[in-house]
Formats: C-alpha cells, structure tokens, sequence
C-alpha cells in the first residue's frame, strides 16, 4: 500500500465518526462537512511528518476538534426557538419571526452518518448523543468546555489525552468537564425526555403524524401527542408547550385534506419526515423536515426545520407527485 493509500484508507475509516463529532461541535451538518473535509485536507498537507505517537484517529480528531473551536470564534450558538426565552402563550395570535440569516441547530440525516456496524461511527450512532435536544443542549455551553465533554464523554478518550489533544493539563481537562457537566445538567433534557418507544410503537407514531397532516386531522394528530408536548417551528421565535397550546396552534397549520405531503425519514437518530406544502397551482413543494422526539405513550416534541434546502440535503426531491412514498436510494 502507497503512502497516499494509507493515508486515504485511514482517513475514510474515520470519516462517519468525524462528521458526528463535528457535527455535536458545530450544530451545523453543512459546516461539519465543511470542517471534516479541512481536516482531510489539513492532515495530508502534514502526514510526513507524523510521528505516530498517537493512533491516526486521535490525530484526526485533534485537527478536527481545532478546527472546529476555530470556526466557533467568530459566530454565536445555533440555537433552537425553545432555547431563546419562554413559550408563547398564544398559539393563535402572530409568530415572532427571526431575521433573516439566523443560524439555526440544524438537523443532520442519518444516511450521512450510518457505515458498517463495525465502523467507530455507527458505534457512536447507537448513543444518544445525537439526539437534537442534547445536540441543542450542548451548544449552551463555551466551545472548549463542549469539546471536552464530547471527548471525554463521547468518545471516552483519557483525560490525559484530552489535554495533549487540546494543549490544556490534565487538571484543566477535569475542571472543564466538571463544569460542562453541571451546566448540561441545567439545560438538558430528563431521561424520560430522551427514552425511546419500541419500534412498532415509533413506526406507528410517525405514520399517524404522517397521515394526520396529509388528511387535515387535527383529532389524530392531538391522540398521538403527549400532555407536555413541545412545538417549534424555525424560522419563527416563537415556540409553545403543552397539548392544548401546541394543539390549537397545529389546528391552523394543518389546511385542508392535501395541503401538505410527507415522506418518511430519521434524522439525528430520531424518527423524521421530510415535508412538502401545496401551492398555488397544486404542486407539492419541498417546505423542510420535522424531527420527532417521541417516548413511550406519545410524541413528546416537534421540531420543525422550515427550511426547503434541507429537503435536498436528505436526499428528496424539491416536489412530489401524488404517489410518492418510498425513501431516496
């Protein structure tokens, strides 16, 4: 093997894993993507003069990792509307619009992230630190205190190595992860928040949704949701809790029977659906994905992404006809 071809083999087999994590760093998979492919660029640039005192995983993530705290130097966090202050309400009255170019947490596809089950990151896929609300949690917190946790945490690195990694000492490294610990307990969500349904009970709760929009049924739609369900919809600031709010406000999204398609999809390990509105002239076109936080008995959150570029980023079509329902690919 060449040394191009060592060094390609190696970088690809890290490749999934990095994406997460920058990903869990940026709240961003466009910028995530962006910052693996420096680290690739970056790394090979460099590679002559590895030294191999540390695996070539660890060496990718300390590029990565810098790479990232860079980037975060000059922006504010992506945060989610129930990050910026208290739910609205009025779920009928007007909605608090963000401005224009507001960078939200985004979502991220599973498709980007899922390799062979041997593959590092389909290891850290089956955690739950993808998951958007701790995604959104994690962006409370300073960048080097989020890059401690999610490697100290995540990726279960020593302390140690932690500090090498990112040119602190170790005992820097622990009073970091103390106090990223203590405030992600303040703003995450509980352990019932993020405990799954099983399977049949996830599929099924993600179809009702599904139909429930396409046939404008505001009954269906509120059986499936919890008494403490959460609504958001980006791009707006408002955002509301409980059945009866988040209920009334979805009775005046809903329309008509045809008003809205969806397509069925996972993303940041969760159940998804890709959405699409009707026009004008009946053409069903990409509107942006809804994440679905669910637990046992319901759908617990609704995280709406109105954002028709990532309806492309999935990998769906910007329209769809009347008999589309098969996932991309």
């Amino acid at each position: 093997m060449t040394e191009v071809e060592g060094f390609a083999a190696a970088a690809e087999a890290s490749r999934r894993e990095l994406l997460a994590h920058c990903y869990r760093m940026l709240g961003s998979a466009d910028e995530a993507e962006d910052v693996v492919q420096e680290t690739f660029l970056r790394a090979w640039r460099s590679y002559q003069g590895f030294e191999g005192r540390s695996s070539v995983r660890v060496w990718l993530y300390r590029i990565a990792t810098n790479a990232c705290l860079t980037a975060l130097q000059s922006r504010k966090l992506r945060p989610l509307p129930s990050g910026l202050g208290a739910p609205s309400d009025d779920p009928e009255g007007p909605q608090t619009m963000a401005e224009p170019g507001f960078a939200w947490l985004q979502p991220i596809a599973d498709s980007r992230l899922t390799g062979h089950p041997d593959d590092p990151a389909a290891v850290a896929d089956r955690r739950e630190d993808l998951r958007l609300a701790l995604v959104a949690s994690l962006q409370h917190l300073p960048p080097r205190q989020r890059a401690v946790l999610l490697l100290r945490e995540v990726l279960d690195l020593p302390a140690a190595d932690v500090g090498q990694l990112l040119g602190m000492s170790t005992a820097a490294v622990k009073s970091a992860l103390q106090r990223a610990r203590g405030r992600i307990e303040q703003v995450a969500p509980t352990a019932d928040d993020v405990s799954l349904p099983t399977g049949a009970e996830e599929r099924a709760l993600l179809n009702t949704y599904i139909d429930a929009f396409e046939r404008a049924d505001p009954t269906a739609l509120e059986r499936a949701l919890t008494q403490d369900a959460v609504l958001e919809v980006t791009p707006s600031l408002s955002w509301y809790s409980g059945l009866e709010t988040c209920t009334r406000h979805l009775r005046r999204a809903l329309g008509t029977p045809g008003t809205w398609r969806m397509l069925p999809t996972r993303a940041n390990g969760q159940p998804a659906a890709v959405a699409y509105l009707r026009d004008g002239e009946g053409v069903h076109r990409a509107f942006g994905v809804a994440v679905l936080g669910m637990r046992r008995g319901g759908i617990a959150r609704i995280t709406v992404f109105g954002d028709a570029a990532l309806v492309a980023a999935f990998g769906f079509p910007d329209t769809v006809g009347a008999g589309v329902r098969a996932l991309p690919g």
